[in-house]
């Protein structure tokens, strides 16, 4: 110690075996056991191909000894023991482990039945062509090198992997406290789902479910159900169930079941010797014989049925007892900046397409920067020629090369490698033919470098050549899903247990909110009392009714620009009277946020718009498609401006013409083709220019042939003909639609209908009344019309509701059309026309002052 003085470290032996471990298991996680998220190989995959590429092992070649690979990458990238190396290259040939092999074996490469590769010395290999994608640019800087283990060597980082294998052949891995088993998936389905994603980068995980249904086995098989499936894709982790897919056949009045696809990694021989130490315990009866009568030509391993016995009995039994039903359990688990993270569907999606865009740029910077150069050489070349008889002079004085290299420089003002090109020109570049090669190739060369320059500068040209490549490459390797996706039969559907009927939804202005057979009410005379539609507590009204099925999804907007969604079978169902449940334990509603309008949809459309309207005069159109998909704690539908409110919301197919009516008596009609297609979030143009004081308190479609119908807060009403209102242009101040006197009141509502319509009206009262449309007199623009309801002194009418029997008829018995725009007409329409909605007429402490001057951008 004595002699040691100063060199003894002191060291905590807790902290010291912490450190080294970490160190140690941050070793194996980064250096052995996980992909990486952009090319999704491990670093001993990663080096084998490299290897290759550098052996020259193109597909066009020949094969190579496996135990030259071998030695090659442990020579220079891999210092671990050779069967490691091996076992791995082995797996990148098996057909039956990897989707889509990434090196072509000749010789014994195992089997399915769980049989080794032969020895390295005995095996040879080359790269498969699709490997050649995963390496493709990898010589033009398009990823970084390191050194080796001990810098005699350059290796990459990652390589280009020019489609997503991560996704494509998935990875299985086990570190140190985490594992990754990412399942293979069908090229052509991911590369749909990256387009998808360039298309829109918003897009949901539900919605890129659409392109990539679910793994997609190399021994294909069957999978159950889609729930592990979508619990992986949102979560990153997940259980499959995998089934093999089994026939049964009869012959000679006896049954055999004929197994010809197994579930992903499970041995055929283990499994065969599993079922037959069943069949001898007695656990599984029925069973005669097994015979393996697999070949070349594929899978096929019979089970002969006693004559006694229920082949499906047995069936189940083996799925049951054997791998012939198995678990996969998926976690995304993969290297992002060096840092193990599980991630979903998108996130890995983001991730390559974000490494794609690096790949591509740095390609491109290295294909400028090779244009720049020949360019530059180019233009020394054409001042040469240009001016031959002077270089050829003076390199004829010149004493030595150096002489004539800078006496070029001087007198012409080249450059070194300019003047280097020319001293090393030869004399044939004199001829004409070969001037004009010369100038050929440097205007080509402009044109490529103003184009590579393009690209470096627009990310929508980087992105469309990401588009293209994966179109070439999927076009050109794609092929059909092997394994097959089938509903699960234990996973029960609640929807499927609920009947479909058609039901009536009460929404209170507190937000209590139920459902009840729309059998409950029946249709009056006008001028009755009506009966009452539900139960509230004091100063509460129903503010929204309308009809809809127990299938349909119901939009709920409110009144701070959000929207939710429900089943229409989750609200509660009561009695007629009662008072229903408050929507705010069925939706998660911020502090002071109410809904304001309800959208009862029967089945989701891709196509199509949503109209969107506020009481200050402002009107909104977005793709349908931005809704489709809503989260549990809502969406935002539209950005509301400082006082403003949500009023009304309609789908539309692009070509429809909007009525807006306000509450002194005005209305406007204009084309929705004079409302550009906005974002969900846009906050709209302006609709109508508001008079002081006056707010919109209803908006609908033009149906031609058809009725204005409005109603004022005293019960008066009548309809007009649509012919009486004429077509302007969005933004105007409208004309009058009703004149509104003291008797009257205000106006409350108005709607598009024809006589065969019912209406249902609500007062303040919550007294509801059913009448039909054709008891509404038909006068013109300026009358006062009829009375549809009796109101006492302190009663108003709140709101009203159009019931349109016939085309709920119609709806009902719609037949199949194969004409596409008729399709999607019917489906907009049917939406339409069971959205049964009130036209709430406000209240006056929530009328807020609109100026009308407010600034809207057009």
């Amino acid at each position: 110690m004595n002699n040691n003085e100063g060199k003894v470290l002191e060291v905590d032996i807790k902290q010291e075996m912490k450190k080294c471990y970490i160190d140690y298991a941050m070793s194996v996680i980064v250096g052995r056991a996980l992909p990486d998220v952009r090319d999704g190989l491990k670093p001993v995959h990663r080096r084998i191909l490299y290897s290759m590429y550098e052996l020259g092992l193109s597909p066009e070649k020949s094969y190579r000894k496996c135990a030259r690979i071998v030695g090659d990458v442990l020579g220079k990238y891999h210092p671990h023991g050779d069967s490691s190396v091996y076992d791995a290259l082995v797996r990148m040939a098996q057909d039956f482990s990897i989707r889509y092999t990434l090196v072509d074996g000749h010789g014994n490469f195992g089997s399915v039945d769980g049989d080794s590769a032969a020895a390295m010395r005995y095996t040879e290999a080359k790269m498969s062509k699709i490997a050649v994608e995963m390496l493709r640019d990898i010589n033009k800087e398009t990823v970084d090198f390191i050194d080796n283990f001990d810098g005699s060597e350059k290796e990459p980082v990652v390589i280009p992997s020019r489609f997503p294998n991560l996704l494509v052949n998935g990875s299985s891995g086990i570190a140190v406290g985490m594992a990754t088993n990412i399942p293979p998936h069908n090229l052509v389905e991911v590369i749909d789902g990256i387009n998808m994603l360039i298309d829109n980068s918003e897009v949901s995980i539900l919605e890129l479910m659409t392109k990539i249904k679910g793994p997609d086995f190399p021994t294909a098989g069957i999978i159950l159900g889609t729930k592990g499936i979508r619990e992986a894709y949102e979560t990153g982790r997940g259980k499959v169930l995998v089934r093999a897919k089994a026939d049964i056949e009869e012959e000679k009045n006896r049954h055999r079941i004929i197994v010809t696809e197994l579930p992903y990694q499970v041995n055929k021989a283990k499994l065969i010797e599993n079922m037959a130490e069943l069949v001898k315990d007695k656990k599984i009866e029925g069973i005669s014989d097994i015979r393996d009568e697999s070949d070349r030509d594929g899978m096929r391993v019979v089970i002969e049925i006693k004559r006694d016995s229920n082949p499906n009995v047995v069936l189940n039994q083996l799925y049951k007892h054997t791998k012939m039903q198995d678990t996969f359990g998926i976690i995304m688990l993969s290297l992002v900046d060096n840092e193990p993270q599980v991630l979903n569907l998108k996130q890995m999606l983001v991730y390559y397409l974000d490494y794609q865009k690096q790949v591509i740029r740095r390609r491109t910077q290295f294909e400028l920067d090779k244009a720049l150069a020949r360019a530059h050489i180019l233009e020394g070349l054409r001042i040469a020629l240009d001016h031959i008889d002077q270089v050829i002079n003076l390199i004829r004085a010149s004493k030595n090369t150096e002489e004539a290299r800078n006496g070029l420089m001087s007198k012409f003002g080249l450059t070194e490698k300019q003047a280097q090109a020319i001293l090393d020109m030869r004399l044939q570049r004199l001829t004409g033919l070969e001037r004009e090669k010369i100038e050929e190739e440097y205007n080509e060369l402009v044109k490529t470098i103003a184009h590579l320059r393009e690209i470096l500068e627009n990310d929508d040209l980087v992105l469309s050549i990401i588009r293209d490549e994966l179109n070439e490459i999927k076009n050109k390797y794609g092929d059909e899903r092997r394994t097959v996706i089938q509903k699960n039969t234990n996973e029960i559907n609640i929807e499927d247990l609920i009947e479909e009927e058609d039901v009536v939804i009460t929404l209170t202005h507190s937000g209590y909110i139920k459902r009840i057979s729309a059998d409950a009410y029946s249709s009056q005379r006008r001028g009755g009392k009506g009966i009452q539609a539900a139960t509230t507590k004091e100063d509460d009204f129903i503010k929204r009714v309308f009809i809809t099925s127990t299938h349909s999804d119901l939009l709920f907007f409110t009144n701070t620009g959000r929207v939710y969604t429900l089943k229409t079978y989750e609200l509660p169902d009561a009695g007629r009277t009662a008072k229903g449940t408050n929507v705010i334990n069925l939706i998660p509603l911020n502090p002071n946020e109410s809904i304001i309008e309800v959208i009862a949809m029967k089945e989701k459309v891709n196509e199509g718009y949503l109209i969107i309207a506020t009481k200050g005069g402002i009107i909104k159109k977005t793709p349908i498609s931005e809704y489709l998909s809503i989260r549990k704690n809502g969406l935002n539908a539209i950005t509301l401006r400082e006082g403003d409110q949500l009023l009304k919301v309609k789908i539309t197919r692009g070509d429809a013409e909007i009525f807006i009516v306000t509450q002194n008596g005005y209305s406007i009609r204009f084309s929705e083709k004079d409302i550009r297609p906005m974002g969900r979030t846009a906050s709209g143009v302006k609709a109508i220019s508001l008079r002081d004081g006056d707010i919109a308190v209803s908006m609908d479609i033009i149906v031609e042939d058809e009725e204005i119908l409005v109603v004022s807060e005293n019960g008066f009403g009548k309809r007009t003909p649509v012919s009486e209102y004429t077509l302007q242009n969005r933004g105007g101040k409208g004309m009058l639609t009703y004149k509104v006197t003291e008797k009257t009141g205000n106006l409350a509502a108005a709607r598009v209908v024809k006589a065969t319509d019912e209406l249902m009206l609500i007062n303040s009262s919550n007294t509801a009344i059913r009448i039909c449309v054709s008891d509404v007199s038909v006068t013109s623009r300026n009358a006062m019309g009829v009375t549809l309801m009796k109101t006492d002194k302190d009663e108003k009418i709140l709101a009203i509701a159009k019931i349109n029997t016939e085309d709920e008829k119609i709806d009902n018995n719609n037949s199949d059309t194969n004409d596409n725009d008729k399709e999607v007409l019917e489906d907009v329409q049917n939406i339409d026309d069971n959205i049964i909605e009130f036209e709430e007429n406000a209240e006056d402490e929530l009328l807020q002052d609109i100026d009308e001057d407010t600034n809207i951008e057009e």
